[in-house]
């Protein structure tokens, strides 16, 4: 339920709030988008904290960069199969990288 309210709340900034901002994330994937990852993969509390620690970290003294989510929930092995996307019902949307630390890189797929 928290969660749903938070991705609500960001879909509602990221179409109404952010378009009259310039373009000044310095970071990609933008804060907004990230924290959409967070909340959309992650646990609540786990999200909220990644979400909080970036945009701490978007300001000017830090670098930028590609900044991908890390996730940290159990995956199981057959989410790493892959079926050419004619033979999915379900098309591919999120790629998941294994990190050292048992915590995965999230990559959205266009």
């Amino acid at each position: 339920m928290f969660k749903r309210i938070c991705l609500v709340t960001i879909k509602f900034y990221q179409k109404n709030i952010s378009p009259l901002k310039p373009k000044v994330c310095r970071y990609y994937p933008s804060c907004s988008e990230y924290a959409s990852w967070q909340f959309q993969k992650n646990y609540f509390l786990f999200a909220c904290y990644f979400s909080f620690l970036r945009i701490l970290k978007c300001n000017p003294f830090f670098k930028g960069g590609i900044d991908y989510p890390k996730i940290y929930k159990i995956i199981k092995h057959s989410t790493f199969c892959f079926k050419p996307i004619f033979l999915a019902k379900k098309r591919l949307n999120f790629l998941y990288i294994p990190c050292k630390d048992k915590g995965f890189f999230i990559i959205k797929i266009i």
